[in-house]
């Protein structure tokens, strides 16, 4: 799957997708055949980690 390649639309993204659609980060990433290495490095570089408690990268 393409995921957008800007950091900051890819946040937005990463972030609405876990709010509408999947309750984890791996069912995520699972489902859209994405690295979660990836998904967390990429958004590691601008100051954002997953929090499982919210579900979201913050």
């Amino acid at each position: 799957m393409n995921i957008p390649n800007d950091p900051v639309i890819l946040l937005s993204y990463i972030n609405t997708k876990l709010r509408d659609d999947y309750q984890t980060l791996d069912e995520l990433c699972a489902a859209l055949c994405i690295s979660r290495d990836e998904i967390e490095s990429r958004l590691a570089a601008i100051g954002y980690a997953y929090s499982e408690e919210t579900n979201s990268f913050k």
